[in-house]
């Protein structure tokens, strides 16, 4: 056994001696692996007697969110409450209070930052309240409901929204972009819950018929998913800002604008929930939606007064009559859609927009063919699609 030791000692240190050399480092074919990324920060600035948790959002300038577009987040940061508020986070004083944030594996391009405060409402109001209830992973719960405040990246002199750029460096280094201030306060709040809707007809759509009625009413929800619209905030259109309602299409009626309808084509299968965006490369144009728009004439009775004059204020309406055509469209690029030679058949979901920026779309997550299996309440109504033929 003494013999044996050198020889142990010698092969402990060959192995320690290898393991000192580098090992070959090659390329990899992992594209993932070449990203240069860089970071977005500054500070959070709130002056607000709203309590909770502050998300920020980062979308493509390209692609802004709603009401502006129909952009998703390309990412989200989150500060606590805690974070945020420190010792005041019990009381209502409306501060200024500040707290760091930043976004990181950001690559060179525009952006915009927006976000909200996912207040608990509960703590100074009886009920019905909402207590801070964002999820990011669900539909129907990621975006604010009554009660939160809304915030961005602005021109401090203008309140204008913010393009904020990163870009590279001589090397092509993403540059980090630092001191950006992301500004909230009450005048923002959002005063009324999401659109959540159902439909009472039913969901076929046969487009030999050319056209395709649906009636919208709103959809109460309690528990885990909150909602409590009051009904469907209708207003009209008036884009130069010069206090006379628009009328583009020259029909002699004023356009009513908002909500808006957008029913845009889903992958196939005969479940999911997810938009076609060619991910199974067959060819197909990438976002197909269908000629779909609000049928106007029971809501000027509510937006013009006895004298047919418009009213200053949007009003509230109990039920919405959507109309879809047979037409479909290639909306890739949503300010120039392709009329397409044909509609694709399929599944389609129906999304409503509404002036605030909220959203609700049917199929959801509340579906009960998928609600359990994700811990939500399932919910019939919100599982209709369209079946186009």
């Amino acid at each position: 056994m003494k013999r044996a030791l050198p020889l142990l000692a010698l092969s402990l240190a060959s192995l320690v001696s290898g393991g000192c050399d580098a090992p070959d480092v090659v390329p990899t074919a992992d594209g993932r692996q070449h990203t240069r990324a860089a970071r977005i920060e500054g500070n959070l600035v709130v002056q607000s007697h709203a309590r909770g948790n502050a998300i920020v959002f980062i979308y493509d300038v390209a692609n802004p969110p709603p009401p502006a577009g129909a952009g998703r987040p390309l990412a989200f940061t989150v500060v606590t409450a805690q974070e945020l508020f420190g010792a005041s986070l019990g009381d209502s004083s409306t501060g200024p209070f500040t707290a760091p944030f930043s976004l990181s594996l950001v690559e060179p391009g525009r952006y915009l930052l927006r976000g909200f405060i996912d207040a608990d409402t509960c703590r100074t109001v009886p009920q019905p309240c909402h207590v801070s209830d964002f999820n990011p992973w669900y539909s129907v719960t990621s975006e604010p409901n009554a009660g939160d405040v809304g915030g961005g990246a602005v021109d401090p002199a203008t309140g204008a929204t913010r393009v904020l750029e990163v870009t590279t460096d001589a090397d092509g280094w993403p540059q980090p972009l630092t001191g950006v201030s992301v500004s909230f306060a009450d005048s923002a709040t959002v005063p009324f819950d999401r659109p959540a809707f159902q439909v009472g007809e039913s969901r076929d759509f046969e487009t030999s018929s050319g056209l395709k009625l649906l009636t919208l009413t709103p959809q109460p929800l309690t528990g885990a998913v909150d909602q409590r619209p009051p009904g469907f905030w209708v207003q009209l259109g008036d884009a130069n800002k010069d206090g006379i309602p628009d009328d583009a299409n020259a029909d002699g009626k004023p356009d009513v604008v908002w909500p808006r309808v957008i029913v845009r084509k889903l992958v196939e299968g005969p479940t999911g929930y997810v938009d076609d965006t060619d991910a199974n490369k067959d060819g197909q144009p990438d976002a197909v939606v269908l000629a779909a728009g609000l049928m106007p004439d029971p809501l000027l009775a509510a937006l013009l007064d006895e004298q047919g004059k418009p009213r200053p204020q949007p009003v509230f309406v109990p039920q919405l009559q959507v109309a879809i055509r047979a037409q479909a469209l290639d909306a890739r690029d949503p300010a120039a859609p392709v009329p397409l030679t044909a509609v694709p058949p399929g599944r389609y979901s129906v999304t409503l927009l509404q002036s605030t920026g909220q959203t609700w779309r049917l199929p959801n997550e509340l579906d009960p063919a998928r609600a359990e299996a994700v811990g939500l309440p399932g919910v019939q109504s919100q599982a209709f699609v369209l079946d186009v033929h």
